[in-house]
C-alpha cells in the first residue's frame, strides 16, 4: 500500500508542469512582463529576432514626481542579436507618464521614450567570468530580464523637477494659490513681526480716537 502511494506521488511529480508550460508564454509575460525567452536564438552569433509587444508594468517606472504609473502599458520595440559573449538587446521602450509640476503641484502628463543597448552575458562566457556582478547583465535560465534596464533608462530620461510649463510661476508663498491663475498683481501686505506690536497699538488708538480731539469737543 505504501509502495503504491509512493509510486503515485512519483508519477505526479514526473508529469507535473509549470504554470508557463500549462498556460503558454503569455502567462509568463503577464507575471514578468519584461522577461524575454532567448532560447530560440541559441548561441549562434549573428542570429537575430525582433520583439514588438505591449506589456503592463506592475510597478511605477520613473522618479518621485513623474513616471509611468503602475498598471500602465509600455510598448517594447526591440531587436535581440546573438553575439559571441551573449545577447545584445537594442531598441526602445515607450509609455505614457503622469506626475505633478514641481512648482505649482498641478497634474501633468506626457510620453517618455527610452533607447536601450544592453548586453546580457552567456553563462560561463569570458564576459560573465571576468566582469563584476553589478557591471553586466546575465542570462538566467535562457531568459533575460529587461526590467532594471528600463527602470534605469526611464529614471535618467525624466526630469527630477518636472514643470507644467517653463515659465510656471509656482504658488503664492503666503496663501498657496497658483500664481498662474491669480489676479494680476496678486500680493499680500506683510509686516515685519518686530513691528507687529506697534502696529496693533496704532490700530487701537485709531479705533478709540485721539484723546486731545475728544477733550476739545467736550
Amino acid at each position: 500500500m505504501i509502495r503504491d502511494r509512493e509510486r503515485m506521488v512519483q508519477f505526479v511529480s514526473d508529469h507535473a508542469v509549470t504554470s508557463e508550460a500549462s498556460h503558454g508564454p503569455d502567462s509568463a509575460s503577464r507575471r514578468d512582463p519584461f522577461v524575454l525567452d532567448v532560447r530560440p536564438l541559441g548561441r549562434r552569433p549573428g542570429t537575430m529576432s525582433e520583439v514588438h509587444r505591449t506589456v503592463t508594468t506592475p510597478d511605477k517606472l520613473g522618479v518621485e514626481m513623474i513616471g509611468i504609473p503602475a498598471g500602465s502599458d509600455v510598448d517594447l520595440d526591440l531587436r535581440l542579436e546573438s553575439v559571441s559573449e551573449g545577447i545584445l538587446v537594442t531598441g526602445t521602450a515607450c509609455g505614457e507618464t503622469a506626475g505633478q509640476c514641481s512648482r505649482c503641484i498641478e497634474p501633468i502628463d506626457g510620453t517618455v521614450t527610452v533607447f536601450l543597448t544592453e548586453l546580457f552575458a552567456y553563462p560561463d562566457s569570458v564576459t560573465e567570468q571576468t566582469t563584476e556582478e553589478d557591471d553586466v547583465h546575465r542570462i538566467v535560465d535562457d531568459r533575460i530580464d529587461l526590467e532594471q534596464s528600463i527602470i534605469d533608462a526611464v529614471a535618467l530620461e525624466l526630469p527630477m523637477s518636472p514643470l507644467c510649463s517653463e515659465d510656471c510661476p509656482g504658488l503664492c508663498q503666503v496663501c498657496g494659490i497658483r500664481l498662474a491663475v491669480a489676479e494680476p498683481g496678486h500680493a499680500h501686505e506683510l509686516i515685519d513681526p518686530r513691528w507687529a506690536g506697534l502696529e496693533n497699538k496704532f490700530s487701537e488708538l485709531a479705533e478709540d480716537g485721539n484723546p486731545d480731539d475728544q477733550e476739545s469737543r467736550d
